[in-house]
């Protein structure tokens, strides 16, 4: 597999190696001598980083010149204080939808950080990520409501207009009232009902610890691995936290046990979402598979394809640069959502979806309002 030759996107690797072992704290001092830091900075923040970024540097006692050191600690801080905040609503959210009977579900987000790395301060997140079944999408509307969170995308919907656009669309997101929480209510984890059919609610699921005595529960083991391919793989992997987060997830696993939970994604509908996401975590963070595995999985053009794909879109000339803002920026992940299952039926049905969703367009513009947010820049 191709390497990324950047410099400062190789730092950007090394920080977010999970375990930090000393070796990793070697190499990120070695790799610290001649960095452009302003453009490491921009990096971090464009692949939501930095929070690892500045951990790893600092463990590794690497001297940052001011500026950069300014830019990534108050990221960090800002980080580690958002998902503080985010655990404590996301405990309040979980209480108030189990008094009135529901059992929802967390996905990524704070749970997902203290299984990986165990501590919910690394991670960077915006938003709560919430799972409810879809006969209980209005009750649990109804629970953000008494939270005062309004419902953002879409806009102005009555209850049939929810309704309606759950059928359609995995989730509708909901802003808190002092615009500081963002909640992505979910009735399904994909768009396409070919992807993970199986994995919802009802799902196997764990309690995470993210807070003295406090839980969220979030999917088990296996579906939580196939869920995380599948995000990543929708797409295209374009952000390095979420592969980070995937290797650090099974990256002290044997290799015997990385096949059955290749295999078991399979079973599960994740398609080629869990090769692409094989393959790349072995190109970026050396990940130890089988080779028996791993012949199999780069046997296949499709799987070498999405490969290539997700590595462009981490590393290519886009650069820095948010991918909305840079010319046909989105294209090849468009192209890359095609083939994520093989057959005619799911290329017909997610061509379908991309010529009719709303959806795609309505994220974007919530993405550039949390983009103002997080630099501090007045709405347009």
């Amino acid at each position: 597999m191709p390497r990324p030759r950047s410099a400062e996107f190789a730092l950007l690797l090394a920080c977010c190696r999970w375990p930090l072992s000393a070796a990793a704290c070697g190499d990120i001092k070695a790799r610290s001598a001649e960095i452009d830091w302003p453009r490491l900075s921009r990096l971090a923040a464009r692949h939501r980083v930095e929070g690892m970024v500045w951990k790893a540097l600092t463990a590794a006692s690497v001297e940052v010149p001011a500026p950069a050191r300014a830019e990534l600690s108050a990221a960090a801080a800002r980080i580690a204080h958002q998902n503080l905040a985010l655990a404590a609503e996301s405990i309040q959210l979980l209480r108030r939808l189990e008094q009135v009977g529901l059992s929802p579900l967390f996905v990524k987000g704070i749970s997902l950080g203290k299984l990986v790395y165990g501590d919910i301060g690394r991670k960077a997140g915006w938003d709560i990520d919430l799972l409810v079944a879809p006969s209980d999408l209005h009750q649990a509307a109804a629970v953000l409501g008494t939270r005062g969170y309004t419902l953002t995308i879409p806009s102005n919907a009555n209850p049939e207009d929810l309704t309606r656009w759950h059928q359609r669309e995995k989730e509708s997101v909901w802003r808190s009232a002092d615009g500081g929480t963002w909640v992505e209510l979910h009735t399904a984890l994909t768009n396409n009902a070919l992807l993970l059919p199986s994995v919802g609610t009802t799902s196997p699921r764990r309690s995470v610890e993210v807070s003295p005595g406090m839980f969220l529960p979030t999917l088990g083991r296996d579906e939580l691995f196939a869920y995380l391919c599948v995000h990543g793989a929708s797409s295209a992997w374009f952000r390095l936290k979420w592969i980070a987060d995937l290797a650090g997830l099974i990256g002290d696993q044997p290799v015997e046990e990385i096949d059955r939970l290749y295999q078991r994604a399979g079973e599960l509908g994740a398609g080629r979402a869990a090769a692409q996401a094989l393959l790349l975590a072995a190109a970026l963070f050396d990940l130890e598979i089988s080779a028996e595995l791993g012949r199999e999985l780069r046997s296949d053009p499709m799987n070498r394809l999405l490969v290539a794909i997700a590595l462009r879109k981490l590393a290519g000339r886009t650069g820095e640069r948010e991918l909305d803002r840079v010319i046909l920026g989105t294209a090849l992940i468009h192209v890359a959502q095609l083939g994520l299952l093989p057959g005619w039926r799911y290329k017909q049905s997610e061509l379908r979806r991309l010529l009719v969703s709303p959806l795609s367009r309505a994220a974007a513009k919530v993405s550039a309002t949390i983009a103002r947010q997080r630099s501090g820049r007045p709405q347009a």
